[in-house]
């Protein structure tokens, strides 16, 4: 059996086989050997759902596999038409949003984003931690978008997909270049990261809360390090993210936390020590999303917590698949952010009551859209090749 088809079958394996395609990933050698995957969330690199064939390493018994190069992040440029997407998702607050990159060097091994690296030919497993695409038109063309006659503004998400700031932002600004247009538009924004280095930009964030037309959001899945480290190998640490929502704050840009995902018999135990560090540092809004595992995701996720979490591997899956009617996933709108069942009721209930106590509140943040000014469109105009 291929990779790529034995990727596939883990992918949408019903229930009662599900363990069965798992033993299949650990036993058929398709990991790749942690030398040269250091520092990375996936251990496996299957083909791509599109891809007509596939390929997959084996030792013919000279140890040459010991001689392949680490996975090392490349970064290509993507030419993208537009810079604003649109969605129509009844569970999503918003209907525009903005990726600066496509694919994201933080790891994170429950990604809902990395199936989207199929349609670029790559895997949904290493290849989107280590084969980035960065936009570096996407400020000129966020503000020819704006320009244009009749533009209605409404909020725009940012960090939705992939991270605004994950590390090759350090080199390439353009999540910077973004804000700079949208705080000379007046227009209102909202983000979702991560990392501390939403701090670098305080400048212009503090220009924005000003004028009421931002708001941050930080990702805090778990407090502990090394859990974080495993799950989440290359996004800030717990504590630094809790540092950012308090600088943040003190900034007086309204901050509020993200508690996701929530991952049963893993992490959902500090559901509420979360948010109590969170309102302590300064956030006033707080969110959760439960365990998401689409296509490629499910045997990513798998066979991470077959390697790290070998003894809570049943137990996490069969109140995953409590939540999701018996599968693994259940894309249904009103049901993939929060589940449904008695498990995903508890933990609702537990959210509910904590942010009541805490005074955490949901989306209580309104942000302005009548002080948009369009930009004047000049300077604009894009490269064709």
């Amino acid at each position: 059996m291929n990779q790529q088809s034995l990727a596939g079958q883990a992918a949408f394996a019903p229930a009662n086989t599900a363990d069965m395609a798992d033993a299949l990933i650990v036993s058929s050698g398709l990991r790749i050997d942690v030398d040269r995957r250091r520092g990375r969330g996936a251990g496996l690199n299957p083909g791509g759902r599109f891809e007509p064939s596939s390929r997959e390493s084996i030792d013919d018994g000279w140890q040459s596999l010991e001689d392949l190069p680490p996975f090392k992040t490349e970064v290509q440029i993507e030419k993208a038409r537009t810079a604003i997407s649109r969605n129509t998702s009844p569970d999503i607050p918003f209907d525009r949003s903005i990726n600066p990159y496509r694919g994201c060097e933080h790891g994170c091994i429950y990604c809902f984003a990395r199936p989207t690296h199929a349609y670029m030919g790559l895997s949904a497993g290493l290849d989107f931690e280590a084969k980035l695409f960065a936009k570096p038109d996407a400020p000129k063309l966020l503000e020819r978008e704006l320009a244009k006659p009749g533009y209605e503004p409404k909020v725009i998400a940012i960090g939705t997909n992939t991270d605004p700031y994950q590390p090759i932002e350090k080199e390439w600004r353009i999540m910077r270049q973004i804000l700079e247009v949208l705080n000379r538009a007046n227009h209102p924004v909202s983000i979702v990261t991560k990392s501390a280095m939403v701090l670098r930009d305080l400048d212009i964030l503090t220009e924005l809360a000003e004028k009421k037309l931002v708001r941050v959001s930080l990702s805090v899945t778990t407090l502990d390090r090394k859990l974080a480290r495993t799950m989440e190998p290359r996004a800030s640490t717990p504590s630094r993210r809790l540092e950012a929502i308090r600088a943040l704050s003190e900034a007086g840009i309204p901050t509020s936390v993200m508690v996701a995902p929530m991952i049963p018999a893993l992490n959902d135990h500090e559901l509420e020590r979360i948010l109590d560090s969170a309102k302590a540092a300064g956030a006033l809004e707080a969110g959760y999303v439960m365990l998401r595992l689409p296509l490629e995701v499910s045997p990513l996720f798998r066979d991470w917590l077959l390697q790290n979490y070998p003894d809570r591997y049943r137990h996490v899956m069969s109140l995953v698949r409590e939540m999701r009617g018996g599968k693994d996933y259940d894309a249904d709108f009103g049901k993939r952010m929060k589940g449904a069942g008695p498990y995903a009721w508890q933990i609702s209930r537990r959210f509910e009551m904590a942010t009541k106590r805490l005074g955490l509140t949901r989306r209580s943040i309104q942000l302005r859209s009548d002080l948009f000014v369009p930009p004047d469109g000049s300077g604009v105009q894009l490269s064709l090749l």
